[in-house]
């Protein structure tokens, strides 16, 4: 399968945060979010065909305990199903971080789901030729309530501004997610962004009873990859 990069490091996202984890980053996107931090996924795909095997050899040179597999999208990598169970085998503790755009049977500890909000569509990037497929697809209400139905999970939310809040509280609304498991993580690649959207966003979850939720890696390494 398409492999981006494999590394040894920190969650930085979400409920584990702090957790070390290997990191597998599958290369292939459906979505092109305007503000993503892995282009190299996405707008540019790039990456090396990988074996099942050379993947866990990889895996099995390092101590973790917790495996994150992320993208791009893994779910559209067409082996994902045959590396859980690989991964499953090795007695890893496996989170997929998803856009939750289609639904796959896999073998998962923690669903890590990110719904885009419409602060993610690209009108302004390459001439604007993703924006209506982006948009057409960045939501899937009955994906999203077959995967929370299904895996225990979170739902992180990337938030730009305080206009995405009504927009997050609709979609948990509509696909009846619990709110003990809805994060709200400010959009940034910078630690001097990211302090000033949490002062604000800090109050919001306070209010909303929502989860925090930091960019640990950025805060520590900046926007570098491997990380």
């Amino acid at each position: 399968m398409q492999i981006s990069e494999i590394f040894y490091s920190l969650q930085g996202e979400g409920i584990l945060t702090g957790v070390p984890s290997l990191f597998i980053r599958t290369t292939g996107c459906n979505l092109r979010c305007v503000w993503c931090d892995t282009p190299y996924t996405s707008w540019r795909p790039e990456g090396e065909n990988l074996t099942l095997l050379a993947i866990l050899d990889y895996a099995v040179k390092y101590k973790a305990t917790h495996v994150v597999v992320t993208g791009g999208e893994p779910m559209i990598a067409p082996e994902m199903v045959e590396l859980t169970k690989a991964l499953r085998g090795g007695g890893y503790h496996i989170t997929i971080e998803t856009a939750g755009t289609l639904f796959r049977p896999v073998e998962c500890d923690l669903m890590s789901i990110s719904p885009k909000l419409s602060n993610s569509v690209p009108h302004t990037v390459d001439g604007g030729r993703w924006a209506p497929q982006h948009q057409r697809l960045r939501y899937q209400p009955d994906v999203l309530r077959e995967l929370i139905s299904t895996y225990s999970y979170q739902l992180k939310f990337v938030i730009s501004g305080p206009g995405d809040i009504t927009e997050v509280r609709d979609m948990v609304g509509e696909i009846g997610a619990d709110s003990a498991h809805v994060l709200l993580m400010p959009e940034g690649t910078n630690a001097d962004v990211l302090i000033e959207k949490s002062r604000w966003l800090a109050e919001v979850c306070k209010e909303l009873n929502y989860r925090f939720c930091q960019r640990l890696h950025v805060m520590i390494w900046g926007d570098r990859r491997g990380v």
